[in-house]
């Protein structure tokens, strides 16, 4: 029998900061770069319909109870950003943000509260 697939929603800083990095990466590299770097985001995003505990993420409780990270770079794509998410429901992951892994994601706001609904 099949397992159940999570469902993933990004929460709206994520939506926020996906739109920006594709309009920062397209300004610096051009568009195709742009779309090669959309496909890297959403393939490790698609990646957490399989399970919250996949392969290469990390708990980061130290930062947020329940909070994960999972590196876009994976299966020998490159990437610099890493999604931050909990498990809000059964079955339902919710990314508050995508950053930059410069970034020290203690000084910055991972969910907003309208997206706890």
């Amino acid at each position: 029998m099949a397992q159940q697939e999570w469902r993933v929603r990004l929460g709206a800083g994520a939506e926020r900061d996906f739109a920006n990095i594709l309009r920062w990466t397209r300004k610096n590299f051009g568009a195709q770069q742009a779309q090669n770097y959309r496909e890297t985001i959403t393939l490790a995003i698609r990646e957490l319909t399989q399970a919250p505990d996949l392969r290469g993420s990390k708990r980061r409780d130290d930062v947020m109870p329940g909070l994960r990270m999972l590196h876009v770079a994976r299966h020998g794509r490159p990437g610099r950003h890493l999604l931050l998410y909990r498990i809000l429901d059964p079955r339902i992951i919710e990314i508050g943000r995508i950053l930059h892994d410069s970034m020290d994601v203690q000084r910055h706001p991972l969910f907003d509260d309208a997206d706890e609904g």
